[in-house]
């Protein structure tokens, strides 16, 4: 590391973004980088550790997953930075994963219709060569608007809830159940790139 504290060594050839997510391939694409971007999914434990707050929760889940990558690629790692990201619904304290099922997609979005919340997503950004590792976390507030059961039976019925935090995709159909933001909304979409911009930077990673 420099003495300014970004990461000096190898120069980064490529970056890979461990994850699955159409969502946040789209979104890597939109910081215009000058190094080829690929994609590799992690089979990281995304459960969620017992005693942690919610930013530090999502910030283990993103360092799992961008470890879980290198762990996977091996020798392949050197020469990329690898990026985990994780996003969590937090209610009261309390934090909202994926739903299980359809039920507690309907209940998830009980619970947060007419008030708000906070969407927090860790991210990692990995030195695939030495393993050096940035983790951060963004946090908007969302305040979603009065919903009647018969219209939470309706979204979830489209199957769009069941992969996302919180059972709602601001993205997607739920586009029309969100009253205002305070923050970035692409954090809530899962990427903050404002937040992956300055990281990647301490990383030697130009960005437009």
């Amino acid at each position: 590391m420099s003495k300014n504290g970004s990461y000096v060594g190898q120069a980064v050839q490529a970056l890979v973004l461990g994850s699955t997510s159409p969502r946040r391939r789209e979104l890597v694409q939109l910081l215009g980088l000058r190094i080829p971007v690929c994609f590799e999914a992690s089979d990281a434990d995304e459960s969620i550790p017992p005693g942690l707050a919610p930013a530090e929760a999502a910030q283990r889940l993103a360092l799992n997953k961008a470890a879980g990558v290198r762990d996977r690629l091996g020798a392949e790692a050197a020469g990329t930075v690898i990026v985990g990201a994780d996003t969590i619904v937090v209610l009261d304290g309390d934090i909202l994963g994926k739903p299980r099922d359809a039920a507690e997609a309907r209940r998830m979005l009980g619970m947060l219709q007419g008030r708000s919340h906070e969407v927090i997503t860790g991210v990692t950004v990995l030195d695939g060569t030495s393993g050096e590792s940035k983790t951060a976390a963004g946090i908007t507030r969302v305040v979603m608007k009065p919903l009647d059961a018969d219209r939470i039976a309706r979204y979830v019925a489209t199957g769009e809830p069941l992969d996302k935090a919180g059972a709602y995709g601001i993205q997607g159909l739920a586009a029309g159940f969100v009253e205002r933001i305070e923050g970035c909304y692409f954090n809530v979409v899962g990427l903050p790139l404002s937040l992956l911009g300055d990281l990647l930077a301490e990383f030697g990673v130009e960005t437009i």
